[in-house]
């Protein structure tokens, strides 16, 4: 857990969740708590766009602001965090639906938080990054930057993927079902959750590598150190790497696609008191009583 704080609280940036008929409603209603604190609310210009408002470039935006907010969902939240990766600033997720593993700030929080957050009593967790590129046939190489997983799969439904996996150079197995999952310990309850891989700690510094639906039963999700780099190759003709669900890169023979971590990790901002446990009891349904 990191002990930083935020320098100074003086301007903060807003990213909304897109084609919600009630975001501006509760964008106007959480931007009037934040400017009765002082806290200047600056909207990105493509979420101004849709709920017309007029807003500041994105970049401007991020340059400008302290910290950042995503009023949304987690994949809101996601987005923003991976758009706003090379600012190097912290994001707080306050969620419009139902409690999110990351967006945890509810729209009864927000004055409690701001409350808290001006007093300092609030921490930042530093979340491990993928950084990640696709090297191509011809040497040409394609960089990202993933917050949750990299899904790497076959692009029919009726075909199995062949995915031949190395760590640091070395060849270590040969997966073939319907595709592998790289996931950060923050994305270990996304996708790969439901492909049956394990729920880490989100400081975790780590690696998960899960087959999806593997064609061999002995295959089984594998946790890998950060500070080691994977390596992933196909002989097939065309596969399909998807970047945080939001993304996607074709892979073909002979091309590389590198994964290893991040040099930064993401900052999220969250309550002092909250507790990653309780999340998981919530969402999941954990120690419930019938």
């Amino acid at each position: 857990m990191s002990t930083q704080k935020i320098e100074k609280i003086k301007t903060v940036g807003f990213v909304l969740k897109p084609n919600d008929f009630h975001i501006k409603s509760l964008f106007e209603s959480v931007k009037q708590q934040f400017e009765s604190k002082g806290i200047i609310v600056l909207l990105s210009e493509l979420s101004a766009s849709h709920i017309g408002l007029e807003g500041v470039p994105f970049d401007k935006m991020c340059e400008r602001s302290d910290f950042l907010v995503s009023l949304g969902g987690d994949g809101t939240l996601l987005s923003l965090v991976r758009k706003s990766y090379g600012y190097n600033k912290s994001v707080l997720g306050i969620n419009a639906g139902n409690l999110g593993f990351l967006a945890d700030i509810t729209l009864d929080e927000v004055e409690y938080f701001l409350t808290q957050l001006l007093a300092g009593n609030y921490r930042i967790d530093d979340r491990m990054m993928i950084s990640g590129y696709l090297l191509k046939s011809n040497q040409k190489k394609e960089t990202f930057f993933a917050f949750n997983d990299v899904v790497i799969t076959r692009p029919v439904i009726s075909k199995m993927a062949t995915i031949h996996a190395s760590i640091d150079g070395e060849r270590f197995n040969t997966y073939r079902g319907d595709g592998l999952i790289i996931a950060t310990p923050t994305g270990s309850t996304a996708y790969n959750l439901s492909s049956g891989g394990a729920i880490m700690y989100p400081l975790t510094q780590a690696f998960i590598m899960t087959p999806i639906l593997p064609h061999s039963l002995t295959q089984r999700p594998l946790v890998v150190p950060a500070d080691f780099t994977i390596e992933l190759t196909s002989p097939d003709e065309k596969m399909i790497a998807m970047i945080d669900g939001q993304d996607d890169y074709e892979l073909h023979k002979n091309d590389i696609l590198v994964i290893k971590g991040a040099a930064l990790g993401a900052k999220l901002l969250h309550l002092k008191e909250r507790n990653y446990f309780t999340t998981l009891k919530e969402k999941l349904g954990w120690g419930s009583e019938k």
